[in-house]
């Protein structure tokens, strides 16, 4: 009998075709009923953005695999399913220039101010003259900093570095020589970091240490004319305290991808400031990278049921209790 796994997102229907030629596949949504009766028998699931803790896995007792569709995996309780011995799988790599695209494109849209423009074009304003009130600030030659220096934070370097000759600044948990000989990237603790950049792109994991790690404080470091960027998660930021910088014009503009609440609240203040762009955590949100994370999410949950290691393996110390998965084929 093949393992049964739980398909808990939309996957393409050749990815799942061929899913289906090592699994059982059983598919319902986290708001269906029918979720609760498939999570009882299966032995992985697969998807994104699912809270697998105490609460989901008390009701999965078969469960050996969680193949998470997505880089960052800050959904999944590592303590507890190390505890169980549940193997987990990541995401990372495949998404990385997309979201670097689009994280550049929040930099460019609050900078130039395009949802705006856009508006006033659509609202029948425009009369052939634009008002000084609706000019932007260039991009071409300014200060970025970045705060996270990993693969992403690189990505959107080069972005700023090769195509618009910005002078690159990082800060990180540790030196990226790699930025630094390619980019010119200069190290800088986080507070000169913040006092000289024009544009300070949070690109930071989410850990017990970076959660509120931007707040009052620190965009008070900022230049009034700086514009932030959040393209990480949204508790790094202390949102409320980003919400006054921006309506007290500490800072300029800002360009978020990800909240403190998602879906962000319909009454948040964020939705009625001119000066923020919002985008709906769609950061790796294209349909050729969407399909490449599924597939690799895929690969690692056939490797592990056949036996092998995955190749995105977040918890190895499993593997190192459980010399080998073993999946029920009764």
């Amino acid at each position: 009998m093949k393992p049964k796994v739980l398909v808990y997102n939309h996957i393409s229907e050749k990815l799942l075709d061929e899913l289906a030629n090592h699994c059982h596949i059983m598919q319902a949504t986290p708001s269906e009923v029918s979720f609760r009766e498939h999570l009882s028998s299966a032995e992985a699931i697969i998807g994104s953005g699912l809270k697998v803790n105490k609460n989901l896995v008390d009701h999965a007792p078969k469960l050996k695999f969680v193949a998470n569709i997505s880089a960052g995996y800050d959904n999944l309780d590592l303590i507890e399913l190390n505890a169980r011995g549940i193997l987990a799988t990541n995401t990372p790599d495949v998404l990385v220039e997309t979201t670097a695209d689009l994280i550049f494109g929040l930099l460019l849209s609050a900078a130039r101010r395009i949802p705006e423009l856009d508006q006033y074009v659509k609202s029948g304003k425009w009369n052939g003259k634009i008002p000084a009130e609706l000019f932007g600030v260039d991009i071409n030659r300014k200060t970025l900093g970045i705060i996270g220096m990993g693969s992403i934070g690189k990505a959107v370097a080069e972005r700023a570095h090769h195509g618009f000759k910005m002078d690159i600044l990082y800060h990180n948990r540790s030196r990226n020589y790699a930025a630094e000989e390619e980019l010119n990237a200069r190290y800088e603790s986080l507070e000169d970091l913040l006092k000289k950049s024009d544009f300070v792109c949070l690109m930071a994991p989410l850990t017990s240490e970076t959660i509120g790690m931007m707040g009052k404080k620190e965009f008070r470091l900022m230049k009034e004319t700086a514009i932030f960027v959040n393209g990480a998660r949204g508790q790094l930021v202390k949102e409320d305290e980003l919400i006054t910088a921006l309506e007290n014009c500490e800072i300029l503009a800002a360009g978020l991808d990800v909240y403190l609440n998602e879906p962000l609240n319909t009454k948040s203040p964020l939705l009625k400031l001119k000066n923020v762009v919002t985008t709906p955590h769609v950061a790796s949100g294209t349909h050729e990278t969407r399909y490449e994370m599924a597939k690799l999410a895929i690969e690692n949950l056939v490797k592990g049921i056949t036996g092998e290691r995955p190749p995105n393996l977040i918890n190895p110390e499993v593997l190192e209790v459980n010399a080998k998965l073993k999946f029920d084929t009764s």
